[in-house]
């Protein structure tokens, strides 16, 4: 019984999700493929769906704000030492 409900949501999920998707191809280089494959047996998920959630975070279209960015990283180094220009190797 435990295995039916299991399995119930993952048809229903695909039931309502698949009936808006559109197939797609695409073409990954070997070592994409084979980072993939880790993932998906590592996670227990489907390809399909790791690329899917890939695509949705690369199109999450969150700018960065160029400020923001600096004001965030400032001090995260404070024992950082920077030579002085004079001891740059200028070629």
């Amino acid at each position: 019984m435990e295995a039916w409900r299991s399995q119930k949501k993952p048809l229903l999920y695909n039931a309502l999700y698949m009936a808006a998707a559109r197939r797609t191809q695409i073409y990954l280089t070997a070592e994409q493929r084979k980072r993939l494959d880790e993932r998906r047996h590592r996670d227990r998920r489907s390809l399909a769906q790791l690329i899917r959630e890939a695509l949705d975070a690369y199109l999450a279209d969150s700018p960065v704000d160029p400020a923001s960015a600096l004001n965030s990283t400032f001090g995260a180094l404070p024992k950082l030492e920077v030579p002085s220009r004079d001891e740059w190797d200028r070629a």
